[in-house]
This record gives C-alpha cells, structure tokens and sequence, in this order.
C-alpha cells in the first residue's frame, strides 16, 4: 500500500506542478485553448493519443469486448490505430490545421459556424458538444474508479471526487498547454505500463502459448460443444466486431476533442511527424488493451450485477488484483494517466465551447457573406481575459455535472460511450470532413447531418435501445456521408467567392 500511494502522490504531485509551470501561457483565449497554435509533433501525437484511449478503454471496452470476442478483440485496437490514429491524421491533419487557421477558428461548432456561414449552426453544435461530452466523462470517472477501488480499497465515491478536483486543478491552472504536457508524461507512463502488464498476466497463466491454448478449449457461450471460437482470427461473431471497431476507430474524426488537436500543431512538418508517432502509439497501448482483455475467460466469471447481467466493467480489475503490489501500482498510473488526461482534454473542449461558441460569439465576415452586426478586428486584452475566467468556471461547472452522472452511472462503460461517440461523431463526422475537402457542401446538409446523428441516437436510446448502442452509433457515423452528399446536391449551394476564399488555403 505504501508503494501504490508513494507512486500516486508522485504522479499528482508533477500534473498539478505542469500546471503551475505553464499557468502564465493560459491567460489568452488562443493560449489557453489552443496554446497559442504552436504544440510540437510529440506533444500533439501523445495527447492525441492519450485522449483517444482512457479508462473506458482499458478497464470497460477492454473487459466486455474482450469477454465478447476472446483474441480477436485485439482487432479493435489494431483498427483504432489504422483507421482512427493513421488515417484521420492522414485526412484531418493538414488540412485542418491550414483551413481553421486561415478562418480563424478556435472549435469545431466554430468551424461549422465560419465554414458554412450560419452562426445558428455555431451555436447548435456546441449545444450538442457539451451534451453529449458528460455521458463520455462520466463513463471515464467510472472506469478509473473501480480500478482505484481494486487497488487501494477506497470507495468509489470518494474517487471520483477525488479524480474531478485533480483534473480541474491543472487544466484550469495552464490549459491546453498544460494538458499537452501531461499528456506526454501520461503516455510514456501508459506505453511501459501495458507492455508490463500484458507479460506479468500471461506468466500467470503459463505465458502466451499455454493461454491461448487454455482459451481455445473454452466453449463458446451458445454452444457449449463449440470450442477455439475465442482463440480464432475473427472470434465468433465477426459482424458485431466490426460495429465495435467503426465505432471506436472512425468516431475520433468527428469528436471536438480530438479533431481540436490538429488546430494547435505548429506546422505541416510537424504533422507529417506527428502521424507516425502517434499510430505507433496507439498500436501499442490500444492494441496490447484488448489483447489483454481477450484472456480474461481465463480468470474466472465476474460479478453478476442485480439485474443478471454480468458485471464486464469488474474484468480486467479481476485480471490484476493477483499481481504484485509494484505492478498493482503501475497498472493504476497507467489508467489514471490515461484517464486524466482525456478528462482534461474533455472539460477543456467543452467549456471553451460553451464560451467561444454560446457565450461570447464572436461575429465574422467572409467574402459572400452579409455582415452581421459591427465586427471589431482588434479584442481588447480585458475581454480576452474576462473569457478566460469563464472557461475557467464552466470547466467546473461541467466536472460537477458529469461528476453527478458518475455518482449514479448506468450499468457498463461501453454504454456511456456509445451514446456519446454516436451522436457526437453521427453529427459532426460527415460535414466536418466534406467540408475539408468539398466546395458544395450546403449549409442545409450540415443541418440535416445533425438531425440525423443526435436523431437516431436519442431515438434508440428512448425506444429501449433495440439497436445495439455501439452498432447504433456506428451507423450514425458511416450513415452522415450519404446525408451530407445527398441534401446537398438538392439545396442551394454557398456563395462562390465564399467558398473561394476558403479553399484558398490549401493553394
């Protein structure tokens, strides 16, 4: 117990210090939201990273697809690093970062507002950020807890209360700066760890080849005579598989807090550097996630909750509580890194949202467009920081909320996230991406791609989800493509100069 305690004062200690060191670059909007647009290629691919992957991660999806799928689960993380670390940093990269620094876009519903030329859309995407942004956050407070409460014996509670103060302390203290700091030290924390991990559960079951062949012999859950499903390459139901993989993998391009990260990179070069280093990342930690989670059959059936499900979110601490106090210790860094640091990337989207795009909205004007109101090109300092203060508070505010979601949250993690990612990247993938790429994209497609995404998912889930969540929210995403396209070929187009003038960018 000394040890575990030791390691995490130490932790916290050096995250509320990051705070402290970078507190002074925070008092602009663009310093603390974006760290003034100059974040190296390390410190933008590690919090890419390790926002990307968080307790729901390692402690609910690991647990519950890895139960689900035996081995093939690992496909998931393989997935989440091609498609959702390499391929959105392929398409998002570079062109976001040129696009929204040429509009002068600081969020994703600004982006929307400025590309598209309707500050309705502004404000209607950052009301649907912030909502669906809670159930993800508390998703994370409940996956970190119950590890802690594994570990260190400590209610659950009391954790998360502990987790929410934490967070709030540093990324009000230096904001993105700060959290992109964190973020580096979190991940080098989440790379040793999960390779650690991984090697000291498979010598406990005999190392790899005599768990795989343990797990070859389970039988499968529907047919007791069936046996090696687990162990297979595609596992036994391959077509939820791939819900869970599209879910978790083409939903990073569509979530503010992910996509914001490409606003802050410095430059092109760095891009190109950043996407190597994090799709390697995010092979090794997503990848060795649910590798890990695959043998949990190994250790025994989990808790069986009051309603008669099984309690999947208990998996992986089950896995872990065997193992020596050293590694009991770094398995909780590991998923209090991971989870902090998506914590503060969550809460610092949602309250410079909430103030940039609700708040205090700045009006703009581009070619084609009608002038709305007087613009002042010039924001005087006492504004700038009057704006910081009120991120500051709403990033409170938004802990509290979700805090209470945490307190009294629904039965699994995965659940939580699927409705967040579903009807966050359900509405905002498609047009976020056409819009990087298509000079007819209309302002009523975008609207209509809303609709759709939040639609389907609010639907589901008040007709007692008879759509699987995660596969549910994998349709809203794939599904906003021929949305966008299809209203847009029959709505008015965006004036040409307008649009001209955007695109100019990319010259």
């Amino acid at each position: 117990m000394v040890i575990k305690i030791a390691f995490t004062i130490i932790f916290l200690a050096v995250m509320i210090g990051v705070g402290l060191y970078t507190r002074k670059q925070a008092s602009s909007v663009e310093g603390f939201v974006l760290g003034g647009r100059a974040v190296g290629p390390w410190l933008t691919a590690f919090a890419f990273g390790t926002s990307y992957f968080s307790a729901v991660v390692f402690v609910g999806y690991a647990g519950q697809f890895g139960w689900k799928y035996g081995l093939s689960s690992t496909w998931i993380g393989v997935g989440n690093a091609v498609i959702g670390s390499l391929l959105a940093w392929l398409l998002l990269g570079r062109r976001t970062k040129l696009m929204t620094q040429h509009i002068e876009s600081r969020t994703m519903p600004d982006f929307f507002g400025t590309r598209f030329g309707d500050q309705g859309l502004r404000v209607a995407a950052s009301i649907i950020a912030f909502v669906f942004l809670i159930p993800y956050t508390a998703g994370v407070y409940k996956g970190i807890s119950t590890l802690f409460e594994m570990g260190f014996g400590i209610p659950y509670e009391y954790c998360v209360v502990v987790m929410a103060i934490l967070t709030a302390v540093y990324v009000i203290l230096g904001g993105y700066k700060a959290t992109a700091m964190n973020d580096f030290i979190q991940g080098i924390i989440m790379l040793f760890g999960i390779v650690a991990v991984i090697i000291a559960v498979l010598n406990v079951q005999g190392g790899l080849a005599a768990a795989v062949e343990k797990l070859a012999d389970m039988p499968a859950d529907n047919d007791p005579t069936m046996n090696g499903g687990f162990a297979s390459w595609f596992g036994p139901d391959p077509w939820g598989l791939l819900g869970v993989v599209v879910l978790t993998s083409l939903g990073t391009m569509g979530l503010p807090q992910m996509v914001g990260k490409f606003y802050s990179i410095t430059d092109e070069s760095a891009i190109k550097r950043g996407t190597v280093i994090s799709t390697v990342f995010a092979f090794i930690v997503a990848g060795g996630c649910y590798f890990l989670g695959g043998f949990g059959r190994l250790f025994g059936m989990p808790p069986v909750l009051p309603n008669g499900k099984l309690a999947f979110d208990s998996i992986v601490p089950s896995m872990l509580v065997t193992l020596p106090d050293v590694l009991i210790a770094l398995v909780v860094l590991l998923v209090l890194s991971a989870s902090m640091s998506t914590l503060a990337s969550l809460v610092l989207t949602s309250s410079s949202t909430m103030t940039l795009d609700l708040i205090y909205r700045d009006k703009k004007s581009l070619p084609g467009e009608v002038e709305e109101g007087e613009i002042n090109d010039i924001v005087s300092e006492k504004v700038e920081r009057r704006k910081v203060v009120v991120m500051r508070v709403l990033i409170m505010f938004f802990i509290a909320i979700s805090l209470l979601i945490a307190l009294n949250p629904p039965t699994f993690i995965a659940q939580l996230m699927g409705i967040s990612w579903g009807a966050l990247a359900g509405a905002f993938l498609a047009p976020f991406m056409l819009g990087l790429y298509s000079r007819r994209i209309t302002r009523i497609s975008v609207w209509a791609c809303f609709v759709w995404g939040v639609g389907l998912t609010l639907v589901n889930m008040l007709v007692g989800n008879p759509i699987n969540p995660i596969n549910c929210g994998a349709i809203a995403m794939v599904g906003g493509f021929p949305v966008v396209w299809l209203v847009s070929l029959f709505t008015k187009q965006l004036p040409k100069q307008k649009v001209d003038y955007i695109f100019e960018c990319y010259k």
